[in-house]
């Protein structure tokens, strides 16, 4: 009966394993499963308490380091080397050469001489005389003559009286606080580092190839054209290598603390003393003396001279001077300049620079990177998760101490053992343990502790 009950809670482990692995537990002896985290309560046995543990096991990679070298290697490299050479040439060209002739022509033209002559007109004149004549006439005109007169009015005027008021009003004043900013500062923590760099020669840098048709686009008026297949000149960076330092950047954020007084506003309330001026009306007998004008008519005999147009008519003789115009018939010499071309042949001798490639052979220097790799090997510790199981008292929940049976269980007989522990593994990210090389790379390793695993 023992062993049927044994093998029916055996079953139903393995069957039940692939849904409850890290939330059931599978107790020894026929014992009933409960949920992690939970006491496991069995009327045939003890009862169980779930604990879990993290262990670390160590590991070594081994990875390779990329490492350059540079070496140097002898090389025959031709050179070409241009010689300027001055050369003579016979230059041939006309000249045209200007042949200047003189020679007369006559020329004949009309010209309109004025001709004068004086005659004698009768003419009306109209003179005017004056004749003077002395008479008299009354004029009226009005006189203002001023009368002065002295009358009194009231005239009210205002007073301004001052009161002295005291009063409260706000004032404001601004007070400086001292607050702790931190302002970010970039230093420059860069490095110096080879790089090769190819210094340009002598030789042309461009050289003849066979291209495929296709489109091409201009590099300098940007325009795209198809081209034909065929030999076409294309750039052919030509020299030698060198390797030079350059200075790598690598710019790091410091965060240096500054004090800044930052202005703040205070409101107080200040008394002050207000005078206000308040008005009164009064009121004072004033004299004025006040001018009245009066009109008087007033008659005048006047005296009055006039002058008085007289008209004459007169006939007089005018010497009058007439011009006419006669034409005549006149013949000039006119001096007339000819330029004649006379062409000749001259012969003259012309310097012209020739340039000549003179080849040379020399010895250089060629520097060459050579790519190598270097083992080196991490130890990195890798996390499993154990699980232990402590069997307690299902009164108390104390766990109970832990002995290892000396026999095998028999039938009615329950087992207080050492806890069990089930493992649990996780899956191994490859990035994270990417990460782990590298880190364990960096940092030396140190030694953790290793649980012992009892029940696994």
């Amino acid at each position: 009966m023992k062993r049927t009950i044994y093998v029916t809670f055996t079953f139903l482990a393995v069957v039940l394993a692939p849904w409850g692995r890290d939330y059931m537990s599978v107790p020894a002896w026929g014992q009933y499963c409960t949920m992690v985290g939970s006491p496991i309560v069995s009327a045939l046995g003890p009862t169980y308490r779930l604990e879990y543990q993290t262990v670390y096991e160590p590991r070594q990679t081994t990875v390779y380091r990329i490492e350059h070298e540079t070496i140097y290697e002898q090389q025959r490299v031709t050179r070409y080397r241009p010689v300027w050479q001055t050369e003579y040439r016979q230059n041939h060209y006309r000249v045209a050469r200007p042949i200047l002739e003189t020679s007369t022509r006559e020329e004949r033209y009309w010209v309109r001489r004025p001709v004068c002559e004086t005659e004698y007109r009768t003419r009306v004149v109209n003179r005017i005389r004056y004749v003077t004549e002395t008479s008299e006439r009354e004029q009226h005109y009005t006189v203002r003559r001023p009368v002065w007169e002295t009358h009194e009015r009231e005239e009210v005027f205002t007073v301004y009286r001052p009161v002295v008021e005291t009063s409260y009003r706000l004032q404001h004043r601004t007070v400086l606080q001292p607050v702790v900013t931190y302002r970010p500062v970039l230093r420059d923590e860069g490095f110096m580092t080879e790089q090769v760099v190819l210094r340009p020669g002598l030789l042309p840098q461009a050289r003849l190839s066979w291209q495929p048709p296709g489109w091409v686009t201009d590099p300098v008026t940007g325009a795209v054209t198809w081209q034909r297949m065929g030999l076409y000149w294309e750039p052919a960076p030509r020299g030698r290598w060198e390797v030079q330092r350059v200075w790598v950047p690598r710019p790091v954020t410091y965060h240096v603390p500054q004090t800044t007084l930052v202005p703040q506003t205070i409101t107080e309330q200040v008394p002050v003393q207000v005078t206000r001026l308040v008005p009164e009306q009064q009121v004072r007998r004033v004299p004025v003396r006040v001018c009245r004008i009066i009109e008087e008519q007033v008659v005048q005999r006047v005296p009055v001279t006039v002058q008085r147009p007289v008209v004459e008519q007169i006939e007089e003789q005018v010497p009058v001077r007439v011009c006419r115009l006669v034409w005549q018939e006149e013949v000039r010499q006119v001096p007339v300049t000819t330029y004649r071309l006379a062409w000749e042949e001259r012969v003259e001798s012309v310097p012209v620079q020739v340039c000549r490639w003179v080849a040379t052979e020399e010895t250089v220097t060629v520097p060459r990177v050579v790519e190598k790799r270097v083992p080196i090997v991490y130890s990195y510790y890798v996390p499993r998760t154990i699980v232990c199981r402590i069997p307690i008292d299902p009164l108390t929940g104390e766990p109970l101490p832990t002995s290892p049976p000396a026999t095998q269980p028999q039938a009615g007989q329950s087992v207080y053992g050492a806890p069990e522990r089930m493992e649990v593994r996780k899956p191994v990210d490859q990035t994270n343990s990417s990460e782990a090389n590298q880190s364990s790379a960096e940092t030396p390793s140190l030694p953790r502790p290793h649980p012992t695993n009892n029940g696994s």
